[in-house]
């Protein structure tokens, strides 16, 4: 995402309460945060489903809540966007009132962006546009997507500009808008980032992990990531990276409770950077994000700036 200064976008809404039973559709403009929000209803604990077809919703809600105990909420979130049949498209308000008639609550949030914020985004990353494959130019692809989603924009019970928002601002929108429960706790970040590209702006702590091994230089392990398991295994097996991960990790452990304390901060940001934000950085905040869940850190989430 984009990263700004702390700006607020105001989202277009006529939301009513969500009920405690509740199927949430992420549907907007291709580049504009859809898998940000929906690893961000993951963290909440919703059942997540990405690209599912249309008509399939009523089948999947029913598979989803078939198995759930008395005490259970059903906590569903799919992504529908312009990959889905046009047609299923134009149905989609007949499937939702079926999703109603089974108990569910189904909510619609539209994510939008400026054309020029996602022919940027898309430079940046080199990404294809989904349909890029009719031959269309980037601009005229946007136009028609714009086109396409349409009837589920004017279903949208939310829509929201993300053009200006980074990642923090647009988890926070989710979490205080669709959370289920106490969302009193602060959500800790994990972020990796190349250095090249700049420092995150709304990092509360950043750590360089330049000086550690770097397998980049293996040829075997350069095409993989930090999240891979062979990178992982290069890491673990070298002692400077574990004597810095545990340093880390205490200086973490002894001060983000103490900032959890602060009431005005709702979130926190761990930024790990290296030299492309592939290997070190990614094992790194993958690393420390499983320490925190495993110290009872109830939101944890990790975002891989320069992969994801």
């Amino acid at each position: 995402m984009h990263n700004t200064e702390d700006t607020h976008s105001s989202p277009t809404t006529h939301e009513k309460p969500l009920s405690d039973a509740a199927l949430i559709i992420v549907s907007g403009m291709s580049g504009s945060g859809k898998s940000v929000a929906l690893k961000t209803f993951e963290d909440l604990g919703y059942y997540c489903v990405d690209n599912l077809p249309a008509e399939l919703l009523p089948a999947f809600v029913r598979a989803a809540t078939a198995n759930l105990a008395e005490t259970e909420t059903a906590k569903l979130a799919v992504g529908i966007d312009v990959r889905t049949s046009h047609r299923d498209l134009a149905s989609i308000p007949g499937w939702l009132a079926e999703v109603g008639k089974l108990g569910m609550d189904p909510r619609v949030i539209f994510l939008d962006t400026r054309d020029d914020i996602l022919i940027k985004r898309y430079a940046d990353t080199r990404r294809r546009h989904p349909l890029s494959h009719l031959g269309l130019a980037l601009a005229d692809a946007i136009a028609l997507e714009r086109q396409v989603l349409r009837p589920l924009r004017q279903l949208a019970d939310s829509q929201l500009d993300t053009s200006e928002l980074n990642v923090h601002q647009m988890r926070r929108y989710i979490i205080t808008r669709f959370a289920l429960g106490d969302t009193s706790t602060v959500s800790l970040l994990f972020e990796s980032f190349a250095y090249r590209h700049g420092v995150p702006a709304d990092a509360d702590f950043v750590f360089d992990a330049r000086c550690l091994p770097n397998p980049h230089w293996d040829p075997g392990l350069r095409p993989l990531s930090g999240r891979d398991a062979p990178v992982a295994e290069f890491f673990a097996n070298q002692p400077l990276v574990n004597e810095f991960a545990d340093q880390v990790g205490a200086l973490l452990e002894t001060w983000l409770p103490r900032l959890h304390t602060d009431t005005s901060r709702s979130y926190i940001t761990v930024a790990f950077g290296c030299t492309g934000g592939r290997h070190r950085s990614v094992y790194l905040a993958e690393r420390m994000a499983r320490a925190a869940r495993e110290q009872g850190w109830d939101e944890v989430a990790v975002h891989h700036r320069e992969i994801d």
